[in-house]
């Protein structure tokens, strides 16, 4: 194969396969996706962790998740320690993949001493994926977007 017909992808050699498995790890210790989230809240008793709205009030009003803490970014300084327990990991979320307001928020509590991962997706696709969320009028379903969830059964990821 010459440089002229090397694969875009392959441009860049993939890195060795002890690199990649450190850096997956550590992706996953900074990561949670919305399914993983949405199960682990859906069976029953205590998570083991905490979830975090960052949006304004205007957003929070237009849907969250159930049982989530509202605490805007810029709030976090000083509002942190009287909404969450430092012994509690933290799981932050803002709108969704195309903005990085969740980020934002878990950089402001790990510099606090919190214990944090950020939720992949965000509330677009807690809602896309056809999780319940709730609002001021009360809760909503909406059906499972077929290009980001199974209709039926479970991704198998």
């Amino acid at each position: 194969m010459t440089a002229s017909t090397v694969s875009p992808v392959l441009r860049v050699a993939p890195a060795a396969p002890a690199e990649a498995a450190a850096h997956f790890r550590a992706s996953l210790a900074f990561h949670a996706d919305v399914s993983d989230v949405a199960a682990a809240l859906a069976a029953g008793g205590d998570p083991g962790f905490a979830v975090l709205d960052s949006r304004s009030t205007e957003s929070w009003d237009q849907g969250h998740i159930p049982g989530a803490v509202h605490l805007p970014t810029a709030l976090i300084p000083e509002q942190a320690a009287e909404l969450l327990d430092k012994a509690v990991p933290v799981v932050t979320y803002c709108w969704g993949p195309g903005c990085n307001g969740a980020t934002r928020a878990a950089l402001a509590l790990a510099e606090l001493g919190y214990q944090v991962k950020e939720m992949l997706g965000g509330f677009e696709y807690w809602v896309r994926e056809g999780f319940e969320f709730a609002t001021w009028q009360g809760r909503e379903r909406r059906a499972p977007d077929p290009l980001t969830a199974p209709v039926a059964g479970d991704c198998g990821c």
